[in-house]
């Protein structure tokens, strides 16, 4: 299992943590009044994904899309 999964919704995406140190990185890099989705899910315009998912990879974590 990846650290991540990014779900496309459309107009915005769902980013879940999985592990430890996925919810770790979320708290560090991610704003505190982000919108949440459900206990580990981030809901993110599709302006800001590309950057956080780069972000996600440049800190050695994986990263994967939905099915």
């Amino acid at each position: 299992m990846s650290d991540f999964t990014v779900q496309n919704e459309g107009s915005i995406f769902i980013l879940y943590a999985h592990t430890t140190p996925a919810r770790r990185w979320v708290h560090e890099y991610l704003p505190d009044d982000r919108t949440r989705w459900g206990q580990d899910g981030t809901v993110v315009e599709h302006r800001y994904i590309c950057d956080i998912i780069d972000g996600i990879r440049e800190d050695d974590l994986t990263v994967e899309n939905a099915q």
